[in-house]
């Protein structure tokens, strides 16, 4: 899945994407840190990798129904073509 960076905090290594519909989702250190980055600037277009939370799963909610709520970003990484 595409998206956009959107905010990085370089010392905890966080921040949000905004998936193409402008649906912000925030990601962890461990979510960047599988991606092998250094830096993100916000602007980037990265791919990401998620997985549904037990929130989603629970709730019945469709698999990319736009919406971020009831998704984990696992993987931030710089979208190549």
């Amino acid at each position: 899945m595409q998206a956009t960076a959107y905010t990085y905090d370089p010392e905890s290594r966080s921040g949000q994407v905004l998936l193409d519909d402008g649906t912000p989702v925030p990601f962890d250190a461990a979510a960047f840190d599988a991606g092998g980055l250094r830096l993100l600037r916000p602007g980037q277009r990265v791919r990401i990798e998620t997985e549904e939370t037990e929130t989603e799963t629970e709730t019945g909610a469709e698999a990319g129904a736009g919406s971020g709520a009831g998704r984990r970003i696992t993987l931030v990484t710089l979208q190549t073509f």
